[in-house]
């Protein structure tokens, strides 16, 4: 008996039902490692943020020791004058600048983890924006009391976030444009982008803006 016609009539009606088979694998599989990624970036998140915090108790504990220090007496006492105020200049500087570097690097993942997921980001897009320019403003404000390495890293910080920022707000421009045929290449060449900026050149400066804050007030001590 020939079973090809009969073989022919089922695969052509399972063919639909592969179909979508198929395409509920792919999902789930993008739904697992998408779960993955948003774990790993609260994870690096937290780690940043304990960072931080561990930075600021530092910095809290120098300036008591400073308070609780008798003053030194004799020739030195105007040097030592001197110091002090520019050291407690430059730590307050980096008191105001460190919070709204951290707020931007917060504020910009929560945008660009909206975008991803397809949900409504048009006040977090705001917020981004807004904590940038407020990020600049307080940088140039306090530039004249940073070291030149503290005022290049937070500059470079804040040209990645902004960068990384513009290529979130393409990304959305191009999810409207279903008719052009090199939509989804720009679309993943934008989301590559942004991940390499925030969660990797942005991260690493916000890493070493720490250590060199840390650095400048442990040594200036």
């Amino acid at each position: 008996m020939d079973t090809d016609p009969l073989w022919s009539m089922i695969s052509a009606g399972s063919l639909p039902l592969l179909l979508a088979a198929g395409a509920l694998v792919l999902a789930l599989i993008a739904l697992l490692l998408g779960s993955g990624a948003r774990r790993r970036h609260q994870d690096q998140m937290a780690a940043l943020r304990e960072r931080s915090d561990t930075l600021w108790r530092e910095v809290d504990d120098i300036r008591v020791a400073q308070f609780n220090r008798p003053g030194e007496a004799g020739n030195g006492v105007a040097g030592s004058s001197v110091e002090e105020a520019r050291y407690h200049t430059e730590v307050e500087a980096y008191s105001k600048i460190w919070p709204q570097v951290w707020h931007l690097h917060e504020r910009l993942g929560m945008f660009l983890r909206a975008v991803e997921a397809g949900e409504a980001a048009g006040e977090l897009r705001l917020e981004a924006r807004n904590a940038a320019l407020e990020a600049r403003n307080l940088l140039n404000r306090n530039r004249p009391f940073c070291t030149e390495s503290v005022d290049e890293l937070v500059t470079r910080l804040i040209d990645a976030e902004i960068k990384a920022h513009l290529a979130a707000c393409q990304y959305l421009d191009l999810l409207k444009d279903v008719s052009s045929a090199s939509s989804n290449h720009d679309r993943r060449v934008l989301q590559d982008k942004c991940h390499s900026l925030h969660e990797g050149e942005a991260r690493e400066l916000m890493n070493q803006l720490a250590s060199s804050i840390r650095h400048r007030a442990i040594r200036s001590s």
